[in-house]
């Protein structure tokens, strides 16, 4: 059974939530083109809105592209079709096809683009290099009778609510006494119209973030037992997991800067990469980013990064890098973004898989480089 692009564009939403993006960014992000209304069977997920990627899209029959670039990435002041961008909207409209973009937001977002390149090259104890948000946490207790609590509990669990750190399906739970007196109309589970019935139930507490409130309110309301679930949502000042840009961590050991660019090249599946700092300098600490990261240069100082590997970094930021003893290695722009296409079609994958949605999700070609070594 098809799904509606919208249904998809809200499964985004909550894999990397438009408001995630930079400032500079927001508006860019999103449906360029198309209705969340169409229906459609596949979905491809691409790097690029290229012409390469929304023609395998058109041929394999999908109604939706998912790239992590923009489309329209500077305001265009006409649509024409004798301009590279203007043949893609045309296409795009030609065969029903959506178009959608999560860039920054994806960027920032745990499981994200630096996320994986941070994992990609076996980091640990990671964090977020330059935070710019931290998700707002909520707190839901809903009321619900003996009888239903442990499938309560699980629906909560695997909608995402009650996880802290390593720890899922975390809740807490008080009995006592639920009262109501069903009026004329109501269909109660419990009880009979016009008697005060009294009820077992358990107070069942847990923590979500807030992104993912409406998902988990619909979880609990398909296997609550209740015709009228009664539950309270309340805003917490704990604070949830950061986003931001880049991450940084430490390699298991020391190595050489020459040993780590092997690494790197091998990780990434690259023959050549850029370079500044001395190859028999040890590196520990390293901070990374997916593409142009040359703002990063002085957060990555700051952290005590020993190297910054980014998809690109302008001279004057490698100029500062080297003046403040932080090595650099610019693997590309491409390798570094593209691990996101395969991890996000299995994410989409299995949220598919937990809505039954019987949805095709495809990954694009690899298409062609776009800069190359000599």
């Amino acid at each position: 059974m098809a799904v509606s692009v919208g249904a998809l564009i809200g499964v985004m939403e909550r894999i990397a939530p438009r408001r995630l993006a930079l400032d500079s960014d927001r508006e860019r992000v999103g449906l360029a083109v198309g209705s969340p209304e169409s229906l459609i069977e596949r979905v491809m997920v691409a790097l690029d809105p290229t012409p390469e990627a929304v023609a395998e899209a058109v041929d394999k029959g999908a109604g939706l592209l998912i790239t992590h670039h923009p489309l329209l990435f500077r305001p265009l002041p006409a649509v024409r079709t004798d301009t590279p961008v203007g043949r893609v909207v045309a296409s795009a409209f030609a065969h029903n096809l959506a178009l959608f973009s999560a860039h920054t937001n994806l960027d920032v977002v745990e499981g994200g683009v630096s996320s994986l390149l941070a994992e990609r090259l076996g980091l640990k104890e990671v964090e977020v290099l330059e935070e710019t948000e931290r998700e707002r946490l909520l707190k839901l207790v809903v009321f619900v009778p003996e009888s239903h609590v442990e499938a309560v509990r699980q629906a909560l669990g695997d909608a995402g609510a009650g996880h802290l750190g390593n720890y899922s399906h975390c809740t807490f739970g008080v009995s006592g006494t639920g009262t109501f007196l069903p009026q004329q109309g109501a269909e109660p589970y419990v009880g009979e119209r016009g008697v005060l019935a009294r009820v077992a139930e358990v107070r069942l507490e847990t923590i979500l973030p807030e992104s993912l409130l409406e998902a988990v309110l619909q979880a609990m309301r398909r296997v609550h037992p209740y015709e009228e679930v009664a539950y309270d949502v309340y805003p917490l000042c704990n604070q949830g997991k950061a986003a931001g840009l880049g991450r940084i961590g430490r390699l298991p050991e020391p190595r050489p800067l020459g040993e780590f660019i092997a690494a790197v090249k091998s990780a990434l599946g690259v023959d050549e990469v850029a370079y500044a700092g001395e190859l028999d300098r040890p590196v520990v600490r390293v901070a990374v980013c997916g593409g142009s990261a040359g703002d990063l240069v002085p957060k990555a100082v700051c952290r005590g990064a020993d190297v910054l590997v980014a998809g690109e970094v302008k001279y004057h930021d490698g100029l500062l890098a080297r003046q403040e003893g932080l090595a650099v290695v610019a693997a590309g722009h491409d390798a570094t973004e593209r691990l996101v296409v395969p991890a996000l079609a299995r994410r989409l994958r299995q949220e598919a898989d937990r809505l039954r949605w019987e949805v095709e999700v495809l990954e694009a070609g690899p298409g062609e480089v776009l800069w190359r070594t000599g």
